[in-house]
């Protein structure tokens, strides 16, 4: 994909954060050190409901598994893909058959085919971000290592 700003468009971005309540994460791993794993839990801290999808688990982040986004039994609003870009077309299938709203493609999961297959089946698409990250940037406060402490204080740090 040449052109990827059509995919990072801020106010597509937005959108779907602000209107999404349900993420099915395709390549959700149940290791706390993988990325996928801190990404479902910091969005389930932030009040969406995240749905696993990963064949060789069976639960993950205290919800149940599944094998495909085709065995989710519910409405899903923005599948999030942690997996290699090979395999986004026929994750940008199931994403249209089941009426997603989004395909949001994290950091280096750039298929063109993919993109278009979702793009021409009426989703919104994202192609190289991290969910995790524009969510605290359009909706949370990032911290500097990447994550919200929740404290708020008027103490300067010296710097005047």
């Amino acid at each position: 994909m040449n052109d990827l700003t059509r995919y990072q468009d801020a106010s597509a971005i937005q959108r779907v954060l602000h209107t999404a309540r349900t993420v099915a994460v395709v390549g959700l791993s149940g290791n706390e050190l993988r990325a996928s794993h801190f990404v479902g839990y910091y969005l389930k801290r932030h009040g969406y409901r995240v749905i696993p999808v990963n064949p060789r688990e069976t639960r993950i982040l205290g919800e149940t598994s599944y094998a495909s986004l085709s065995d989710v039994p519910e409405t899903v609003d923005v599948v999030n893909v942690f997996r290699a870009p090979d395999a986004l077309p026929g994750i940008a299938r199931e994403a249209v058959a089941i009426g997603a709203g989004a395909l949001w493609c994290q950091f280096g999961v750039i298929n063109e085919e993919g993109a278009r297959i979702a793009e021409d089946g009426g989703l919104t698409v994202v192609v190289d971000r991290c969910i995790k990250i524009e969510h605290a940037r359009y909706v949370g406060r990032m911290h500097w290592l990447g994550f919200n402490t929740q404290r708020i204080t008027s103490v300067r740090t010296g710097l005047q």
